[in-house]
């Protein structure tokens, strides 16, 4: 067969198509799934089969391809149909950054993905503080061509932290200029938090979960329009292992999410979370392409063949969340001994773009000095003077402008901050929404028992 077939199938109205994709191609006598691409919306369904493998080698035309187009979006790769793939970084229209998550289990292809990514932000000229929970390991290549590179969960929190006060530096001076929307370059540049792996520094029982949260939570929901954005390639099977669903619920729906290969659960909890339409159900991404058959114990034993299916998925957030999609195929095809040239061409010889010297000041010197571990993270929480809890803990620095009430959140006891909020509220609140004003107000990260026992002295 080399024609192209498409069916369009419909429903009485008021029903949802639903589909088992195995049971599908077996009853029209498909023994390769990956010729059956399906997208069913509602009632009505588009059934396409192809002669072959459409998704089979999809190659990037060129490095200079990645770079942002007039609408702030990056080419990442094609749909099954030869649709181009788009992710937008940035809203030209609304001023505003997006968030970005990439799923996918081990082996899917989370990795290359990330660096066509990594590699069209600089090529796009987005400032870039880069963290490697994997050691290195994600992208090696991407350490001369970010801004600021770290590996550890202390550079993590660093960098979070460093985001964080230039948020609220860039939220003041644009205040200033009475501007309500960032423009990109005009001054500063696009800024991104990437965290690669951020399911070691979320999960249950994670050193930094809760303050990372905090941080993760807060640059998503204000930093858009200053013009900061954040990014995820993580490889999680729940949303608990990233923080907690309330955290990730606002990026999954409002930003850019690439779903690879995934698990029951995550799938389960995507759908009931509204991400995809009642009814609707993805087919599986196998290990690898093509056609299986049964063997015989009577013939002689061959070797598997069939290609990989790395950086085959789903652009959820996209105009076609049910269309099988695939990421560029870069890098070379075997392993190399050390850096990967043909990864590095992604990125280009040309210098990367670096923070605006406006935010230096507040960025400080674990930015300056590219710091990682404990030493990023002793500068960016540097101990305190005095421990106002009488523990010797660590305290934030933050040169952003002063919580509400009176006095520098600094300075001031978890009671008093508790009660700066109180007297700053609009309305009622509860202790949920205190340990987020609380955390706002520029003073050390402080965890929900805190705000519980300040309440019980309060009262």
């Amino acid at each position: 067969m080399s024609r192209i077939y498409e069916f369009t199938v419909e429903a009485p109205p008021g029903d949802i198509i639903t589909y088992d994709p195995a049971r599908l191609a077996d009853a029209m006598r498909i023994d390769d799934p990956s010729r059956l691409a399906i997208e069913a919306r509602g009632s009505q369904a588009l059934v396409t089969v192809y002669p072959t493998d459409p998704l089979a080698d999809v190659q990037l035309p060129s490095p200079e391809a990645l770079a942002m187009d007039d609408r702030g979006r990056i080419w990442i790769g094609v749909h099954h149909n030869g649709r181009r793939v788009w992710i937008q970084l940035y809203d030209p229209v609304s001023g505003s950054a997006q968030r970005l998550l990439v799923f996918g289990t081990t082996g899917a292809g989370k990795s290359t993905l990330g660096q066509i990514i990594l590699a069209a932000m600089k090529r796009s000229g987005i400032a870039t503080f880069y963290g490697d929970l994997k050691g290195g390991q994600s992208a090696p290549e991407a350490r001369e061509n970010v801004d600021w590179p770290v590996y550890s969960q202390e550079g993590v929190m660093a960098q979070l932290h460093t985001t964080w006060s230039i948020m609220r530096e860039r939220e003041a001076r644009y205040a200033k200029m009475g501007r309500s929307k960032f423009l990109m370059g005009r001054p500063d540049p696009l800024l991104y938090q990437i965290i690669d792996e951020p399911n070691r520094l979320l999960e249950k029982g994670a050193p930094y979960r809760e303050q990372a949260t905090f941080y993760i939570k807060d640059i998503g929901r204000t930093g858009r329009s200053l013009g900061i954005g954040i990014g995820l390639f993580a490889q999680a099977g729940h949303l608990e292992e990233l923080g907690g669903s309330d955290t990730m619920r606002a990026m999954l729906k409002e930003g850019e999410v690439l779903l690879l290969r995934w698990t029951s659960s995550m799938m389960q909890q995507l759908v009931a979370d509204g991400l995809l339409p009642a009814g609707q159900k993805l087919a599986p991404i196998p290990k690898k392409a093509g056609a299986t058959r049964l063997i015989s114990q009577f013939e002689s034993e061959a070797d598997d063949d069939r290609p990989g299916t790395q950086g085959s998925g789903y652009h959820l957030s996209g105009p076609y969340p049910g269309a099988r999609m695939r990421a560029f195929n870069v890098g070379s095809k075997t392993p190399t001994d050390g850096l990967d040239p043909e990864m590095l061409a992604l990125y280009g010889d040309g210098p990367h773009t670096v923070l605006e010297k406006a935010s230096w000041p507040v960025a400080g010197r674990a930015y300056l000095d590219k710091l990682d571990g404990q030493a990023a993270y002793n500068a960016a929480f540097p101990p305190p003077e005095t421990d106002d809890e009488g523990g010797g803990g660590r305290s934030c620095r933050s040169s952003a402008p002063a919580g509400p009430g009176t006095g520098d959140a600094r300075r001031m006891t978890i009671p008093e901050r508790v009660q700066a909020a109180l007297e700053a509220a609009d309305g009622d609140m509860d202790s949920h929404d205190l340990l987020e004003a609380v955390n706002a107000d520029g003073g050390r990260p402080v965890k929900l028992g805190s705000i519980r026992n300040a309440l019980s002295n309060l009262r």
